[in-house]
């Protein structure tokens, strides 16, 4: 029972616990950031050093940021043992937004690459953290019983979207008037506000929720995790700047980590003497979900790759007599989720048990977005900044869709199907699918050239093709996945 349920008398947040509003308000600030960063950072890359930007090739700028997305997920794995093994979730959520706030600084105060390797290392570390370890120490302010729980996530999740929304604008319209460095010096502000939120409000709210370090690490350990942790950053870091890892094909190892680490996730479950056969089926059945998972989500974060040129060289941006920055684009998505997730989750509600099957969801999701590609197709080799806005509004709109068929239905698909002994483990496997698909979107990116109106049409068609034919083959393959799931929907 809560410390809310005990005393009604208690002060509350819309009938929550007060620490959800704390949450709330640093996921929304943290989000903030993110996605304010994010929708500036190809363009910060591959603008001329006349513009001040970096002036390397787009190639090389849709890699780093597919990489860099793909990292963030990662990190969320190297989050989950910091938390269970060393400082427990709510500790390690405190010092990771310090270290997303550290991210920003860099990118606003530290010129060229030394800054932007800083500050994405930094942000990408720390936003792994407290995507992982809010939700846990938000989950502590519940009892499992509390019927109030579900409502809790659902209101938390409005503030991701509030600040997905928020970020874009308003960085977007900082750099119009002083630079890319106002739009990142702007995100290290909203996070600042967040944690000096979180801080005014932490001992008051938040209590001993994720104070408990559930699998303590023993200390004689400490010294060589971290020694060899620095040694790894270092190793990379000179690979990189020796040119051995050439910037282009950042992208292409984390997604090959990604897949690795997958595998070795999957086959420690699999192979296990405590998962029983029922488990070893759901997971057989889980393989064509997570190829799904990654060919969509390889597509969907397009928007900060193929769509991030794209808006910059063929979208008309004037709104009346206003033009708005690329980046902007970035926040039409967020406006759909936030109306659509609500009549997503009231229709599935209502459906109950007639509700379509996961492996039908997720078919007709990869459909819905490989279709959305072809509406690129009537505009291919159109003059410079001559698109209508309300094509990429509608495209998007598409995305939105299968992404709520999808992306939230695999989170809960990730629990069902977790064996008994590996709940947390499941769940990393499904946020590699992520991983994977989102350091994809930049690899794939290398293969879109604005300048050329056929390689253009033939990118989006044959991407879109590729993921239609993969939503038909799971809608064929439904029966074969539900037998292997085993009673799971």
């Amino acid at each position: 029972m809560t410390q809310a349920q005990q005393n009604p008398a208690e002060r509350t947040f819309f009938g929550h616990p007060w620490g959800l509003a704390n949450l709330f308000g640093v996921e929304m600030w943290e989000r903030f950031s993110f996605y304010g960063m994010q929708a500036l950072l190809a363009y910060y890359i591959y603008y001329p050093l006349s513009q001040n930007g970096l002036g390397m090739s787009q190639s090389a700028a849709t890699s780093i940021v597919g990489a860099y997305g793909g990292m963030v997920y990662m990190a969320a794995l190297l989050a989950s043992f910091i938390s269970d093994r060393i400082f427990g979730s709510e500790r390690t959520l405190f010092y990771s937004a310090f270290l997303v706030m550290l991210g920003h600084l860099s990118l606003a105060l530290v010129p060229g690459v030394t800054g932007l390797s800083i500050g994405l290392v930094c942000i990408a570390l720390g936003s792994g953290g407290i995507k992982t370890c809010a939700q846990v120490v938000l989950g502590q302010l519940y009892s499992r019983e509390d019927t109030r729980r579900d409502a809790g996530f659902s209101i938390f999740y409005l503030g991701v979207n509030i600040g997905a929304l928020a970020g874009p604008l308003l960085t977007n319209a900082l750099w119009g008037i002083g630079g890319f460095h106002w739009g990142f010096g702007l995100a290290a502000v909203g996070m600042a506000f967040g944690l000096i939120q979180y801080i005014l409000m932490r001992k008051s709210t938040i209590g001993a929720a994720g104070h408990e370090v559930p699998n303590p690490l023993p200390r004689r350990d400490y010294l060589k995790g971290g020694l060899i942790a620095a040694g790894v950053v270092l190793v990379v870091i000179g690979l990189i700047a020796g040119g051995i890892i050439p910037i282009e094909r950042l992208s292409d190892i984390v997604t090959a980590i990604a897949l690795i680490a997958a595998v070795i996730m999957w086959c420690q479950m699999y192979f296990s003497n405590l998962t029983t056969v029922e488990e070893r089926s759901r997971l057989i059945g889980f393989i064509p979900m997570f190829i799904s998972g990654v060919l969509f989500f390889g597509i969907f974060q397009q928007q900060f790759t193929v769509l991030a040129i794209y808006a910059d060289v063929r979208l008309n941006r004037f709104i009346g007599s206003l033009e708005i920055k690329p980046g902007a684009v970035n926040s039409i998505n967020p406006v759909f989720i936030i109306i659509f997730s609500v009549i997503f989750a009231a229709m599935w509600t209502k459906l109950g048990e007639r509700q379509w099957s996961t492996p039908v969801k997720f078919g007709v999701a990869n459909l819905i977005i490989g279709v959305s590609l072809f509406f690129f197709l009537p505009f291919s080799g159109a003059a410079e900044n001559s698109v209508p806005i309300y094509a990429i509004v509608w495209i998007l709109f598409l995305f939105t869709m299968g992404e709520l068929l999808l992306s939230p239905v695999g989170n809960s698909l990730a629990t069902k199907l977790a064996p008994h002994a590996f709940p947390s483990k499941m769940f990393a496997l499904w946020l590699m699918a992520v991983a994977m698909g989102t350091s994809l979107a930049g690899t794939l990116a290398k293969f879109y050239n604005p300048e050329d109106a056929s390689a253009e049409n033939s990118f989006f068609l044959i991407l879109g093709c590729a993921s239609i034919a993969l939503g038909i083959v799971l809608l064929l393959m439904k029966g074969w996945v539900l037998r292997r799931f085993q009673g799971v929907r």
